[in-house]
């Protein structure tokens, strides 16, 4: 059997007889065209110097269009189209939906550090320092530290002490006395999308400008117990530089100074 074009056209003109096979090929598709591969601009694309309060709001806006990752993402790229046009202006934003509550609402990575992550590695020629500093940031502040103009009302803040999703609202209906699907929750996560576009911004400011401090270095605490599960420690047997007891809280104080004296 003989595929693709060929055998469209050998079935026409025995059918229709060469004249309209003729015709037919006319109208097919060149099989260069069809599989000519289409080269995306290399990355990292051009990244000039954003106002961090502008994409804040316009970051807390989209969060009501996709939720969290749409609304970090979007409000940077959204941002990056508007002063530079190319090809941010043809990036499927609404891919960035797929981040909502933890990942399509697993409450894994937060979808706001989902989005600034992927919005840095789009822009950053050295994205991995500019990740730290955010993902320590946000697992370290009291947040959401943005108010916007148009919704003043004061929120509870919490620290989360871990970049998950679950974790992170957990702790804020802890210090809230609100349950995950209140209207005061969902206003929460607008509003730390919009803290985490600002300090995203910020921190690509400072990288740019060649100034980007290490402000949130990984805690003490994580670093003794990365000494015994990480790499060339006793164990080997974990990787990460979150907040170890955010998730595994039995680990008490008798473990971390065992671990300590046996450094």
């Amino acid at each position: 059997m003989i595929p693709g074009r060929r055998r469209i056209l050998g079935v026409a003109g025995t059918l229709l007889g060469a004249g309209v096979a003729g015709a037919l090929a006319g109208r097919l598709p060149s099989t260069a065209a069809a599989t000519a591969p289409v080269s995306a601009a290399p990355l990292p694309w051009p990244y000039p110097r954003l106002d961090p309060d502008v994409v804040a709001a316009r970051a807390y806006w989209d969060y009501f269009d996709g939720h969290c990752m749409y609304g970090v993402f979007a409000g940077i790229v959204g941002e990056l189209a508007e002063k530079c046009g190319g090809p941010f202006r043809t990036f499927p934003l609404e891919l960035m939906k797929y981040g909502a509550g933890g990942v399509a609402g697993w409450g894994t990575l937060c979808g706001t550090l989902n989005g600034a992550a992927a919005a840095i590695h789009l822009v950053s020629a050295d994205p991995e320092p500019v990740i730290d500093e955010v993902f320590g940031w946000y697992s370290s502040e009291t947040l959401p530290d943005f108010v916007p103009e148009e919704s003043p009302k004061p929120l509870p803040r919490s620290v989360a002490r871990s970049p998950l999703c679950h974790v992170s609202v957990a702790e804020w209906c802890k210090v809230s006395g609100l349950d995950a699907y209140s209207v005061e929750r969902n206003e929460r996560c607008a509003r730390l999308a919009a803290a985490t576009a600002r300090h995203t911004v910020e921190s690509l400011n400072l990288q740019q400008a060649g100034a980007l401090p290490l402000t949130h270095p990984v805690p003490e605490e994580v670093q003794l117990c990365r000494s015994c599960h990480e790499r060339g420690g006793q164990m080997a047997n974990a990787r990460g530089r979150m907040h170890c007891r955010a998730c595994h809280p039995g680990i008490g104080a008798d473990h971390l100074d065992a671990s300590a004296k046996g450094k």
